[in-house]
C-alpha cells in the first residue's frame, strides 16, 4: 500500500497565494465558470450567470440546503485569559461539544459578556484586553449574560454546558462569528458581510460549521434563469464539518474512510431524483457535499438510503453510482477534496485545468470562482 506522503504528493500543486479569494464575487453569479466535457476535454470559460446554456437539456440540479452556524466565540476564563471556542455540534439544548484555542481545566466556567468600550480605556478591576479597537470585556465587574461549564475533555473535543436561559446553540447564533476557511487571512468583509456572503441564498437547515461552498455562486436570479430555462432543482442537507478542512492522515488511507457528516434526503426529493434519473435527466450535484450525500444515499442505481453519516472517501477507482456532473470549487492541494474532482475527470487532467485556471488567474477555494464537469 501505498504511504500517506506518495498518494498526497500526487495530488500537490503550486499556486501563487494571490489568488486565494478572501471574498467572494459580486454579485455572487459573476464568479468565473469552467466548463469541462469529460467526453472530448473540451474547456470553454464563461460566468456563473450563463451556466444554464452549457447543461443539458434534461438537467437535474441538486444542491445541499444546509446552513452555517456562527461557530466561532470569544469567551473569557475565570483566571482571565481569552478563549475563542468553536461550535462543533449540539449534544442537547444546553450541551455542545467544542474545540477550544487554549487549554481550559474541567469544572472550569467559561464567562460570556458582550458589553464593548473603546480600547485604552482602563477600569480598575476588570482585567481588560484589547483586540483591534475595541476591548471586550469578559469580567464578573460587569453584568455577565450567562456562564459555560466545562464538563468533560477528550481527545482535545470539550462538552461544554451553557448555565443561561435558552438553549446553547442561540448563544452561538446571537453572538458568533463565521468560522471562515483558515486560509482566507484577510477578508475585506465584515462580521454581517461575512454572516451573509459565507451563506447560500436557499441555506435552510441549521447545522454546518463551513459552507457548502459551490452553492455560494448561485443568487435568486440565476436560480431563476435555471428555472426558466427547464432545468429541474432538488435539494438534500449534509451537514458540513470541520472535516473539510482537516489534512488527511494515514487512518483514512487505511480504513478507507473520512470524518462522518450527517445527511439527509426526504422521501419526495429521493422519489423525484430516482423519477427523473429514469427519465434520462442528468443528475448534477452542486459541490461535493451534494455528491457525497447522493452517492451515500444509492443502492442499485436509486436513491434509498435516505439519512444517516457518510464518512465516504473517494478517490480513484471508485465508481459512481447516482450523478452524471458535477459543480465544483477549485480545492486546496493535497486534499480530499481534489481526490474526489480526480475520481470523477481524471487526476491528470483536473491538474491540468487547475493549471490553466492559474495561468488564468481565476480565483482559489471558497470564495473563489468554480468549474462545470459533464
Amino acid at each position: 500500500m501505498e504511504s500517506l506522503e506518495e498518494l498526497l504528493e500526487q495530488y500537490d500543486y503550486d499556486f501563487p497565494a494571490e489568488l486565494i479569494a478572501n471574498e467572494p464575487a459580486e454579485p455572487r453569479d459573476a464568479a468565473r465558470l469552467m466548463v469541462l466535457n469529460r467526453e472530448n476535454d473540451v474547456v470553454k470559460h464563461d460566468t456563473f450567470l450563463n451556466l444554464a446554456k452549457y447543461l443539458p437539456e434534461k438537467t437535474l440540479l441538486v444542491f445541499n440546503d444546509t446552513k452555517v452556524i456562527p461557530a466561532r466565540l470569544k469567551m473569557k476564563k475565570e483566571t482571565g485569559g481569552l478563549v475563542e471556542v468553536l461550535y462543533l455540534k449540539s449534544l442537547d439544548s444546553k450541551k455542545i461539544e467544542c474545540l477550544m484555542n487554549k487549554k481550559v481545566a474541567v469544572g472550569e466556567n467559561l464567562l460570556l459578556n458582550t458589553e464593548k468600550i473603546p480600547a485604552g480605556v482602563y477600569a480598575s478591576g476588570t482585567g481588560m484586553t484589547s483586540d483591534g479597537d475595541d476591548t471586550t470585556i469578559l469580567n464578573q465587574d460587569y453584568e455577565r449574560l450567562a456562564d459555560f461549564k466545562v464538563l468533560e475533555k477528550n481527545n482535545g473535543k470539550y462538552v461544554l454546558e451553557f448555565l443561561g436561559e435558552g438553549a446553547a446553540l442561540e448563544v452561538f447564533l446571537k453572538y458568533g462569528e463565521m468560522p471562515l476557511p483558515p486560509y482566507i487571512k484577510n477578508s475585506p468583509l465584515s462580521e454581517e458581510e461575512k454572516k451573509e456572503k459565507y451563506q447560500t441564498v436557499f441555506g435552510k437547515n441549521l447545522g454546518s460549521v463551513a459552507a457548502p461552498t459551490a452553492s455560494l455562486h448561485f443568487s435568486e436570479e440565476l436560480l431563476n434563469n435555471l428555472k426558466l430555462a427547464g432545468v429541474e432543482t432538488a435539494f438534500v442537507t449534509l451537514h458540513v464539518s470541520l472535516g473539510t478542512f482537516a489534512p488527511l492522515k494515514e487512518d483514512h488511507i487505511k480504513a478507507g474512510k473520512l470524518h462522518g457528516e450527517w445527511y439527509e434526503i426526504n422521501d419526495e426529493v429521493a422519489n423525484k431524483i430516482n423519477n427523473l434519473k429514469k427519465e434520462g435527466y442528468k443528475i448534477v450535484a452542486v459541490g461535493t457535499t451534494a455528491l457525497r450525500t447522493l452517492e451515500s444515499a444509492t443502492e442499485n442505481g436509486e436513491i434509498k438510503k435516505l439519512s444517516g453519516v457518510t464518512d465516504l472517501f473517494i478517490r480513484e477507482g471508485y465508481e459512481f453510482k447516482m450523478i452524471d456532473g458535477l459543480i465544483t470549487n477549485f480545492h486546496v492541494p493535497r486534499s480530499s477534496l481534489l481526490m474526489l474532482v480526480s475520481a470523477f475527470y481524471g487526476r491528470e487532467k483536473i491538474l491540468k485545468a487547475y493549471e490553466e485556471a492559474i495561468k488564468l488567474r481565476y480565483k482559489l477555494f471558497s470564495f473563489g470562482d468554480g468549474m462545470l464537469i459533464l
